[in-house]
């Protein structure tokens, strides 16, 4: 199965869903044009409020189609940029990449920072719903499925169709933590 892009997303709010767009542009070192979490300070508010001059590292929220088939099977229906998500993608397991990867789509390249660690919003959109986003396993271990978050090494336009090319870091590979 060749990777790709789903759907992309983006809003100007802060709005919890983003709707879905023909096309983005990704700017280097800032996030996704007219985006609300775009910039090179922290933009979500939670974060904001504890230092806003902390550095960004989660300017572009990318989530797994195959996510929304999970959770169907407990009976939610998600759609594309519904989890707030800047880039659905399909053909990736992006919660087992290590913190370093590279995402190619086209001239774009996205640097994997970490784990989107998901709110309280998320039961606000569907009851319930968080537990299927955060839960422990069967060894206590927190598992969050929301999806992971990046940086942008080097902007350019994501449109749906995109193949997304996936390189690992070198060197020792480091499993992603909340960011």
């Amino acid at each position: 199965m060749t990777a790709s892009v789903v759907a992309v997303s983006r809003s100007d709010t802060h709005s919890f869903s983003k709707p879905t767009v023909d096309e983005i542009t990704l700017v280097e070192g800032i996030g996704v044009a007219g985006d609300a979490h775009s910039g090179t300070t922290v933009k979500h508010r939670s974060r904001v409020k504890k230092n806003p001059s902390t550095p960004n590292v989660r300017q572009v929220h990318l989530i797994h189609r195959e996510l929304f088939d999970q959770v169907a099977d407990a009976g939610y229906t998600v759609k594309p940029g519904e989890m707030g998500e800047n880039i659905t993608t399909s053909g990736i397991d992006l919660l087992g990449l290590p913190v370093g990867t590279r995402l190619a789509v086209g001239d774009v390249v996205i640097t994997i920072t970490g784990l989107r660690n998901p709110c309280s919003q998320i039961n606000d959109y569907q009851p319930g719903l968080m537990k299927q986003m955060v839960f422990a396993d069967g060894d206590g271990h927190t598992v969050r499925l929301a999806g992971v978050m990046g940086i942008v090494s080097r902007g350019g336009t994501v449109r749906a169709g995109d193949v997304v090319t996936v390189t690992l870091p070198t060197g020792p590979h480091h499993a992603l933590t909340t960011v």
